[in-house]
Order: structure tokens, then C-alpha cells, then sequence
């Protein structure tokens, strides 16, 4: 059923839903267009109306080939949407629950087209602070790129920093998608241009492996795991490949690539990675008494609110909770610095090539077993075997082993 939004646009049909709204097909007086019509109780909020009309400009500017570009924001009545260019293709969410992971040339591929676009948004002053597989687009009316790749194309600009108004959010909560959260934001500082390179990063991990780094279980398990674990190489990557995800998953911001050098050296390693089949490793267990014993607590949710899935946070209160923690925001509180500081006690997710069994798994403990019976019968025939060689070394020419077995000490 066509629905007007505002004067100039019709929206035909549903593409999408998320936490924050809902993404629509629709028609402008310059042809076909996305409209992402945010919620009825979002567009009351005369605070997040006042940003949403001050942040049009720089969202109005950003122009580049992969971004998304908004082509106009729409305040009317109950009506708070962005008009944006309808890209014909899908997001890599999409892609990724497809195909699970991708070879690693197209996986850089991907990643260095969206680190382009975060150079000119960052350029421009604008943090995306939501960067996931669900926004970025792949357009499949171009022509294919390294690896068989799309062309990708990064979306949602400015929805996170429109939720996230002072009134809804304090320097005490968190705001964002659990498993692509900078360790910064988890300890309470302002987001800047190095939590979108974090995110981006995590991202490739993600094509990569099909996994992310830091999460499964509880996001307060993710969150910690962002500030006191370190990331679990990948095998069967290329070293240079490796250190670069390692500097951009770095917990220090500073230490982190700008997104303009890290589009740059991910499209110098492509030529090594032309031909490589995606990784052939095992995804790791969370396991589910740390991740209960690491949880940190979730905004209390209304009495009279539906129960949702364990993990499943929405951006903002009322929102229906997705599938995933992966497709969420959350809006938590800063764990305080002792609750950070004792680690995650065993709640590192460490990948493994495939088929080999899980740390602390059955499968584990009976090779660990059949290793200590080995390791037990093999003590056993060196120590056999140094006793014939010291026989052998202090008895006579004539002795014989039952000779030297039958002695006794002498009395004394």
C-alpha cells in the first residue's frame, strides 16, 4: 500500500526493518529511491528532530561512490525519514549468511571500498559509528571486482548519532551493535573516526572467518571481551594480511590506521590474495557459565514489556529486537574500571583449524588422555631403557642379568 512521506515522495513497499525504523522503496520527482522512515516515537522527540534538521547538511554533502548518498531528510508531522539513492543489490549480512565467509581477495575487496568511503566521510567530519555487514550495500548492477566482488557502498549515516541524543543516552550508557564496539566507547569516551576503523576491521575478520573476533553469548561478554582480550589470529592469511587486521583492531585508538591508509594497503595486498579459497576453520564455542559470570547488565527493560531472546538489546527502548546480538544495538551501562580489569576468565574465542576438537571440549579431553597414555608409556621405555644401559656399564665381562638381579647389599 503506497504511503506519501512528506510533499515530494511516495514509499511503495517494505525492503527492510530495523531497531530504528524501516526502509521502504519509493518514488521522488527524480525517479526511485530508499526511504528509511524512522519510528513514530522517534519522530516525537522534538530533541532528536531539532538534530536530525542540524545534521542536514553535512549528511546533504556526503558524496562519494561508496556511500550512500542521502538525498534529503523529511520532517513532517509524524513523518522523520532520509531519502536516499536505491542501490539494486543487497547487504552483505545477506551475502555472508549465504556464502558463510568469503575468499579472502574478495573479502579486502569489499573492505577497502568501504574504507574509501569512511576517508571521505571522516574528511568531511562525519563518523558513521555503526559500521556492519548490514550497512553496507553491494551493488550488483556494476561490474565485478577483484575476487568476483561487488561493488560496496556504506549506508545509515547519522542514525546512530540521531538516537543518540544526550537526553535518551549519558556518558554512562553505551550506544551500538555489541560485536563491532571500539574498546573506547565500551569505557565511556566520545566516538571519533578510529571506532569506525575498529568496526571496519571487525568486519573483514568477520568475511574472513565468519565470525566476529569478540562476540557470542551475552553482549555484556562482548563488551568485555573488547577491552581485555586480544584478537586470536586466523590461520591460513597471509602475514601482511594479519598485521594489518591486528594494528586496526588495536585497543588504542592512536594506533589504529586512518581510513584512507588502510583502503590503500588492503588494495596493495590483492595481487597475493588472487586464487585463495575462503579459510577452512571452525567457528569457537562461547561458553555459556563465563559468559553469565562476565555479563554486564542491560538497561531494565518496562514490566510490561515481551520477553526477548537472551542477547537480542534494542537500540532504544521499545524496539523489537532482532534475531542476533550481531543485528542490535545495545544500550548498556560502562562497566566501571574493577569490573574490566580482572579479564574475561576464559571467554576468548580462539578459531581452530577445521576439525580440530575445542579447547575444553569431549572430543579434547579423550586426545588429551590418549596423549598423556603416550607421553606415560614412553617414560616408562626410556626409564627401562637407562636402567640396561647403567647394568651394562657397572657390571663384570662374565656377570649376567640374572647374575647382578639375584645379588643382595651386604649386611653391615
Amino acid at each position: 500500500m503506497a504511503r506519501k512521506i512528506g510533499s515530494r515522495y511516495t514509499a511503495h513497499q517494505i525492503l527492510g526493518r530495523g531497531s530504528a525504523g524501516t526502509v521502504w522503496l519509493g518514488e521522488g520527482p527524480e525517479g526511485p529511491v530508499a526511504i528509511k522512515l524512522l519510528r513514530e516515537d522517534l519522530a516525537s522527540d522534538e530533541e532528536l528532530v531539532g538534530r536530525f534538521v542540524q545534521e542536514r547538511t553535512a549528511l546533504l554533502g556526503l558524496e562519494h561512490p561508496n556511500v550512500v548518498s542521502v538525498r534529503d531528510l523529511v520532517v513532517d508531522g509524524n513523518d522523520l525519514a532520509l531519502v536516499m539513492d536505491l542501490v539494486r543489490g543487497t547487504d552483505l549480512r545477506t551475502r555472508l549468511d549465504r556464502d558463510r565467509r568469503l575468499a579472502p581477495e574478495a573479502a579486502v575487496a569489499i573492505v577497502a571500498d568501504v574504507a574509501d568511503g569512511l576517508a571521505a566521510a571522516h574528511a568531511a567530519g562525519v563518523v558513521h559509528r555503526d559500521v556492519k555487514p548490514e550497512n553496507v550495500l553491494l551493488d550488483m548492477q556494476g561490474p565485478l571486482g577483484p575476487g568476483g566482488s561487488h561493488r560496496a557502498l556504506l549506508t545509515d549515516f547519522g542514525v546512530a548519532k540521531l538516537i543518540d541524543t544526550p537526553r535518551r543516552t549519558r556518558a554512562t550508557k553505551i550506544i551500538g551493535t555489541p560485536d563491532y564496539l571500539a574498546p573506547e566507547i565500551v569505557e565511556g569516551l566520545p566516538p571519533r573516526a578510529a571506532v569506525d576503523i575498529y568496526a571496519l576491521a571487525t568486519v573483514l575478520y568477520e568475511l574472513l572467518a565468519g565470525f566476529t573476533p569478540f562476540g557470542g553469548g551475552h553482549p555484556g561478554a562482548v563488551l568485555r571481551r573488547h577491552v581485555t582480550e586480544t584478537v586470536a589470529p586466523l590461520p591460513g592469511i597471509p602475514d601482511e594480511l594479519w598485521q594489518l587486521i591486528v594494528q586496526c583492531l588495536a585497543k588504542a585508538p592512536a594506533s589504529r590506521l586512518r581510513a584512507s591508509e588502510l583502503g590503500a594497503r588492503l588494495r596493495e595486498l590483492l595481487p597475493m590474495l588472487a586464487g585463495m579459497p575462503p579459510l577452512d576453520v571452525d567457528e569457537p564455542d562461547a561458553e555459556a557459565e563465563d559468559d553469565e559470570e562476565t555479563a554486564l547488565p542491560a538497561e531494565p527493560a518496562p514490566a510490561s514489556a515481551a520477553p526477548v531472546r537472551r542477547g537480542a538489546v534494542p537500540l532504544v527502548p521499545g524496539a523489537k529486537p532482532a534475531d542476533s546480538n550481531r543485528d542490535t544495538h545495545t544500550s548498556m551501562r560502562v562497566p566501571a574500571p574493577d569490573e574490566l580489569a580482572g579479564g574475561a576468565r576464559g571467554t576468548a574465542r580462539v578459531p581452530r583449524a577445521s576439525g580440530a576438537p575445542r579447547p575444553g571440549s569431549a572430543r579434547n579431553r579423550v586426545a588429551a588422555r590418549r596423549r598423556k597414555v603416550a607421553l606415560g608409556a614412553a617414560a616408562v621405555a626410556l626409564a627401562a631403557a637407562a636402567g640396561v644401559g647403567v647394568w651394562a656399564a657397572t657390571s663384570d665381562d662374565g656377570a649376567t642379568p640374572s647374575d647382578s638381579s639375584s645379588s643382595a647389599p651386604a649386611s653391615p
